[in-house]
This record gives C-alpha cells, sequence and structure tokens, in this order.
C-alpha cells in the first residue's frame, strides 16, 4: 500500500494563501485531497487523475489548484483567498482507481494530514 505524507499547513488570515504537498511512495491512477473540521464529516476538496484531469468541490472552485507530478508521485493542492470555512484537517489519498470521484471509500491509502487554520 502506498505510503503518503502531507506537509504545507499552517495558520494564515483569511484572503491569504497557502500550498499542501503531499509525497506518495508510489504512482497511483488518482489522488484527492479532503478536509474535515471540527464535528464535521470528512468532505472532498480536489481529485486528480494521472491523465490530469482534475474536478473540484463547488466551496473551493476558482480558489483552489490541484496538480499531481507523476514521476515523482507528488500531489499539490495551492489555496487561494482563503476563508474562515476552509479551517480543516486536510488529507491526501490516493485511488486505485483512475477515476474514484468523491468518493472516500473508493481512496485506498490515506496520509495522517495537516491543519489549516484560517483567521480573520
Amino acid at each position: 500500500q502506498v505510503q503518503l505524507v502531507e506537509s504545507g499547513g499552517g495558520s494564515v488570515q483569511a484572503g491569504g494563501s497557502l500550498r499542501l504537498s503531499c509525497l506518495a511512495s508510489g504512482a497511483s491512477p488518482s489522488m484527492g485531497w479532503f478536509r474535515q473540521a471540527a464535528g464535521k464529516e470528512r468532505e472532498a476538496v480536489a481529485v486528480i487523475n494521472k491523465r490530469g484531469n482534475p474536478a473540484y468541490a463547488d466551496s473551493v472552485k476558482g480558489r483552489f489548484t490541484i496538480s499531481m507530478d507523476g514521476p515523482k508521485s507528488t500531489l499539490t493542492l495551492q489555496m487561494n483567498s482563503l476563508q474562515l470555512e476552509d479551517t480543516a484537517m486536510y488529507y491526501c489519498a490516493a485511488s486505485r482507481l483512475l477515476w474514484p470521484a468523491f468518493q472516500a471509500a473508493n481512496f485506498d491509502a490515506w496520509g495522517q494530514g495537516t491543519q489549516v487554520t484560517v483567521s480573520s
């Protein structure tokens, strides 16, 4: 099973930017970012496959950009115009499916998470 390690979380003021990275021990057909805020269920943020096709949750469209460097097995999430509602633990995930959609159950491997806190 692929191992995933996230980095890049932190604290930022509303309107600011952060860049999350996820280093994988091997390549996967698709990868994604999920987040879980305190007291809420885990939700998908963005997913991308090895063909470079991204998909975003409506709440982050136009603000977040996901990218995947296949040869280096690195997943990145560029987050701009951060809002208070973006505060959450962010998780990197990998799937054996070419298109797992936004279904967490379709992802086989998960990182330990990195905290993103947005303040006013």
